[in-house]
């Protein structure tokens, strides 16, 4: 995995804890390596729906609970990676991408460990995440549309991933965490662009965006009523 050493890191008690750069990985065939944005062509939709204020103003409140659910976040993106390989065997031309994928996600969540330890914020145990869990719902029956359906979900979850890491960033006073979360919504824009890319790789474009509009509606529709918490979704 070819990754960059940020200069960046977070002061705890006079001890600069030092981290790698957010988008560490390169994802394999598909127009992503580091924070080169130049190099990913814009391939998922706009969400439909913004993420209101509040949910800032919850996350702001209580950051502590946030980065705990931050680092599950990270892990769990890592093994949906992983599992995407093992459940797709044949869909070869994009195992090497989902690998990398799982790499960097992996990356992340080690990046969010060490701020929480530097904080001295312990892991806790995994929770239900009922955003994700209602468009998991959504998935179809039938191996090319569950296959098609798992992939457009993960590009409109990392796009909301972005939307929030961005106004994390622009919320954040502490300079460094500004810059974490800054390099953090980039790196996850493009994941969003990549999942889309893979679906391509399968199928039409014409049946790839009819599906991925339809989706991004149904995320809206999920994202107005949801609770507001101190967590990523």
């Amino acid at each position: 995995m070819t990754a960059y050493q940020s200069n960046r890191g977070h002061k705890k008690g006079g001890r600069l804890v030092n981290y790698t750069g957010p988008c560490a990985a390169r994802v394999t065939g598909f127009g992503l390596h580091g924070s080169d944005e130049s190099r990913v062509a814009k391939k998922s939709v706009d969400l439909l729906v913004r993420t209101p204020r509040e949910w800032v103003a919850a996350v702001m409140a209580d950051f502590n609970a946030f980065l705990a659910d931050h680092a599950n976040c990270e892990r769990k993106a890592s093994a949906l990676a992983m599992s995407m390989v093992v459940k797709y065997p044949d869909r070869q031309r994009i195992i090497p991408g989902l690998i990398d994928l799982a790499r960097e996600e992996l990356a992340h969540f080690a990046q969010v460990y060490s701020l929480m330890q530097a904080r001295g914020i312990p892991l806790v145990k995994d929770s239900q995440d009922p955003y994700v869990n209602e468009l998991i719902a959504l998935m179809r029956h039938g191996r090319d549309e569950r296959f098609l359906d798992r992939l457009l979900i993960s590009s409109l979850v990392e796009s909301r991933g972005a939307e929030r890491f961005r106004l994390v960033s622009e919320a954040m006073e502490e300079p460094e965490l500004r810059h974490f979360y800054r390099d953090l919504w980039a790196c996850e824009a493009k994941h969003g662009h990549v999942f889309v890319e893979m679906a391509l790789v399968y199928f039409d474009a014409a049946v790839v965006y009819a599906r991925l509009h339809e989706l991004a509606g149904r995320e809206a529709d999920i994202l107005r009523r949801l609770a507001i918490r101190a967590a990523l979704h």
